[in-house]
Order: C-alpha cells, then sequence, then structure tokens
C-alpha cells in the first residue's frame, strides 16, 4: 500500500490509472481470496473482537478499537490489544512498555493504545495471541481486542467490526491497487459481523449523529448491523476557539482532522501535512516551528503524529513540546452504542458457552 493513497481511488469514475492497473488488482484479489478461503485459523483460548477496514488507508479503527476497550473494562473484563505495530522495527511478539518504547521501536497507533491497555506488538498475529494467553498474575487478560486483521485469516474471530469512512465508502469500488479494496468486498462482508460508518464532520456539525448515503448503501447490501458513529474531541478545547493554528497531520485521511479543528472555531493559517506514518526528521521539526513562529500560530496534531515525535531530541524535541496533541474519542447515538455494547455481550457469551464460530 502506498503512503499516500492516490486520489483517484476515490473518484467519481474508474479512470485510466484504475484500469490500467486493473490486471495487478484482479491476481491481488485472487491471492487474498485464496488465502483467506484456505486458511486454518488458530483458536485462541480467549475470545478476539477484530476491528478492521474494508480499504486501504485511514477510517477510524483505533478509536473504534479503543471504545470497545472501554465497553469491555465496563463489564469488568480486562483487554489486551493486538497490533500489527506498523512502522516499528519490532517484530514481536513485544509487549508495549509506553515508558520505555517509541514509535521508532513498535509505531505509533500502539503507543496510543497503550494509554487505555495493554498492547501486545506482533507481525504474527498467532505468535502475538500466544503472548497474550500466556501472560500471568494476578490480572491477566480475558478478551483479546485485534487492530487490524480483518483480512488475516491466521487467528479466528469472534466478532469483526469493520469501520467505513462516511465521506469516501469503498470509492471506486477495486481491490488494490486499481482501487482501495483490501479484497473483494463480497468476500469482506461475509467476514464482518458489523458496520460502523466514521460520519463525516458536516453530517455531525449539530452535535448529533445522522445517517447518510453510504450507511444507507452498506444496509442494502449487508445482513448484519449497520451502526454510524462521529469522531469528536474530548477533554477541554474551547481554548482553540478564534485562535490561529498550524495543523500538522502526517495520517492518512487528514481532512477529518482539519474539519474538526474547523468545527471547533480554530482558524487555520496553513497546514503542515505528511504522508501516513511518517518518520518526522529534524529538518521537517526545524521547517514546522519556522512556519508556526512565522505565522503566530499554535500548533495542533493528532495524538497519532505526537506519539511519533514524543522522545525526539533537537528540533523534534521542541515540536514535541510545543504541539498540542488534540484528544478524540468516537460517539455513537444511543440507540447504536446499545446495539454495539449488545454484540460484544453476545460474542463473548456465545464464545463462553462454546457456541461462537470459527471466523477467519
Amino acid at each position: 500500500m502506498p503512503a499516500k493513497e492516490p486520489g483517484w481511488w476515490y473518484g467519481e469514475h474508474r479512470g485510466p490509472m484504475a484500469r490500467l492497473l486493473g490486471p495487478i488488482s484482479r491476481v491481488w484479489a485472487y491471492a487474498a481470496e485464496r488465502r483467506i478461503n484456505r486458511a486454518t485459523p488458530y483458536r485462541a483460548s480467549l475470545p478476539v473482537i477484530c476491528v478492521g477496514n474494508f480499504t486501504a488507508g485511514g477510517t477510524g479503527k483505533t478509536p473504534l478499537a479503543i471504545h470497545i476497550a472501554g465497553l469491555l473494562t465496563e463489564r469488568g473484563e480486562r483487554p489486551a490489544f493486538l497490533t500489527r505495530g506498523y512502522g516499528g522495527r519490532q517484530r514481536g511478539p513485544h509487549r508495549v512498555d509506553a515508558a520505555l518504547d517509541t514509535a521508532a521501536d513498535v509505531g505509533d497507533e500502539p503507543l496510543l493504545l497503550a494509554r487505555h491497555a495493554p498492547v501486545m506488538v506482533a507481525r504474527d498475529r498467532v505468535a502475538g495471541a500466544r503472548a497474550i494467553e500466556a501472560q500471568a498474575g494476578v490480572a491477566p487478560p480475558t478478551v483479546i481486542v485485534m487492530d487490524d486483521g480483518l483480512q488475516n485469516p491466521a487467528l479466528a474471530k469472534d466478532l469483526v467490526v469493520a469501520v467505513v469512512d462516511g465521506r469516501r465508502g469503498t470509492g471506486n469500488g477495486l481491490v488494490i491497487p486499481a482501487g482501495p479494496l483490501r479484497a473483494p468486498l463480497a468476500l469482506q462482508l461475509g467476514i464482518a459481523d458489523a458496520i460502523v460508518v466514521n460520519l463525516p464532520r458536516e453530517m455531525a456539525a449539530d452535535g448529533a449523529v445522522h445517517s447518510n448515503g453510504i450507511a444507507a448503501g452498506f444496509r442494502d447490501s449487508f445482513d448484519g448491523p449497520v451502526l454510524e458513529a462521529k469522531v469528536e474531541a474530548a477533554g477541554e478545547t474551547a481554548a482553540l476557539a478564534g485562535q490561529r493554528v498550524l495543523p500538522l497531520a502526517g495520517i492518512a485521511n487528514p481532512a477529518r482532522f482539519y474539519g474538526l479543528l474547523a468545527e471547533l472555531g480554530a482558524d487555520i493559517v496553513a497546514r503542515a501535512e505528511f504522508a501516513d506514518h511518517h518518520a518526522f526528521s529534524q529538518a521537517d521539526a526545524r521547517g514546522v516551528l519556522a512556519k508556526a513562529d512565522q505565522l503566530g500560530a499554535r500548533i495542533v496534531t493528532t495524538e497519532k503524529d505526537w506519539a511519533r515525535l514524543a522522545g525526539g531530541n533537537g528540533a523534534l524535541g521542541e515540536l514535541a513540546a510545543r504541539a498540542w496533541p488534540l484528544p478524540i474519542r468516537l460517539a455513537f447515538a444511543p440507540r447504536d452504542a446499545t446495539r454495539l455494547a449488545a454484540l460484544i455481550d453476545s460474542a463473548l457469551i456465545e464464545r463462553r458457552r462454546g457456541l461462537g464460530r470459527v471466523k477467519p
């Protein structure tokens, strides 16, 4: 997957590049389907809840994984995250130590997840699940929350929740590299138990959660529940209203971040935009700091980007100290919040009664 996804993936029509890459796309789709259908998944001793997406790029998986971990904790469970650790050098299994590990070690998302529950980084998901199972002590994990991995058939899942961007949907409907899909959509819909549509900012401008066309389309093509949510700021953000800000973003879908800042009343005077999971250099940091000084702007960044800045020295250390990470959370309308909680409860009950189905 490219670090910065091509804009034509999400165009209204399948352009020349999509047609040119069509043969490679069909080979990718065939390989994905063959891998999933022929797998013999490992069945962990703990329930596994997977949060994934149908497409490459950002849709809001990490906020949903954190939300689900919170629901599990409220129920007396002890969740542990299992993640690949994209962008880090650790192949794992490696339990994340937020006090010692850096984004270069384990990736940015694991450091963010580690604020909420223990995190195991493992490129081999089965090895990671076994490492979580082997954890002893007074309060060992009781549930595995798998951050990403919908298309990974190696580990059996008890509940699969797919997150979809409420503005872009599945793009042109083609598989990588001709489009954003990680595997044929019909195949992925057969794996998912529920879909969460992450609404565009303008759909939630009045603070409510509204239905949109992408959610309606999935309700026509998918047998399971289609829920709707929105990303909102968490904590105290009133100081941003009317303030000149320079957003710093190295994420797959920065438009959602910019929209949230605008909704909070911030005056976006310029943007410092980088590719997803970009490893910031000293030169990058000096450039952002100089631009902020020139414009008299406050630097605001995402929590994921700040995780990659933390622990740096020189200009990187100064940028980490001056940049304010905007905290976010995923919010559901009451009805959909209840439905998501019921799905989790049902999956745990069925698994512990020995009734859970083995899903790749």
